[in-house]
């Protein structure tokens, strides 16, 4: 009796309050959670049994926030077919989503500067195919054949409070081929293309405020101008601020 007690006993979400369902509790560390809460988590958040009650609170705080971040966001360039990596290259920012109204599913909208890792990644398997003999069994030719299975993921490195990976696949699903070298075929050397062209946007955008970065807080020298005399800061190209003259190194 104690047991169905306990299994029938009505639950509250500790976030919302709201009453849970039989099959809608989501455990927390320290408390539960309703399936409507949990649905505004971040897609890419994945450590949920293990977090407190407080933390996700702050999540649900961060989440909120993000939604005035989606509804600023200008879309400039779009990567991917499913999932597709979305950039607003005049804010330095994306965001990653398989929604055909991102405004409305609130994805998560990240810095170029938080990305800290770009993977290509491809899960592959085989299996024998057989024939059948004339009693019925399953023979195989000769030489084998297989089928190849493949699956080709994008994986992201990120800086962010509550998940440090983005993965989704670039292949539509997985696929079956037929021929001895799955990576020869058009389907995987256009999966690994899309995800290089991911991979080159994002590296690289990050590297440009990397070097900003740099640049900025490098000790900038005052020297003197050989042509105007002037006592300058050169400039980004090494020039003079005054007469904008080459000064050398």
């Amino acid at each position: 009796m104690g047991l169905f007690g306990n299994l029938f006993e009505k639950k509250h979400c500790s976030i919302c309050d709201g009453e849970i369902g039989l099959l809608g509790n989501r455990k927390l560390e320290d408390g539960n959670l309703c399936k409507n809460c949990a649905a505004k988590l971040s897609p890419w958040f994945s450590d949920r049994r293990s977090s407190t009650v407080e933390e996700i609170r702050q999540q649900l705080e961060y989440r909120e926030a993000n939604k005035a971040k989606v509804e600023a966001f200008n879309a400039t360039k779009t990567i991917g077919r499913n999932t597709k990596v979305i950039l607003d290259e005049d804010a330095r920012k994306f965001i990653v989503t398989r929604s055909r109204n991102y405004k409305n599913d609130n994805p998560d909208v990240l810095d170029y500067a938080d990305v800290t890792g770009c993977e290509i990644k491809t899960d592959e398997s085989k299996s024998e195919i057989y024939r059948k003999d004339n009693d019925g069994k399953n023979v195989s030719y000769i030489p084998k054949r297989y089928k190849y299975e493949y699956e080709v993921e994008m994986l992201l490195h990120v800086n962010n409070p509550y998940f440090t990976e983005i993965k989704f696949d670039l292949t539509d699903s997985r696929v079956e081929l037929m021929i001895p070298n799955p990576r020869t075929s058009p389907e995987y050397k256009e999966a690994v293309a899309l995800g290089e062209e991911i991979k080159k946007a994002l590296t690289e955008a990050h590297q440009q405020i990397r070097d900003e970065i740099a640049e900025a807080s490098a000790i900038k020298t005052k020297v003197i101008c050989p042509v105007c005399h002037a006592t300058t800061i050169p400039d980004a190209n090494g020039c003079c601020e005054y007469c904008g003259s080459a000064i050398g190194g």
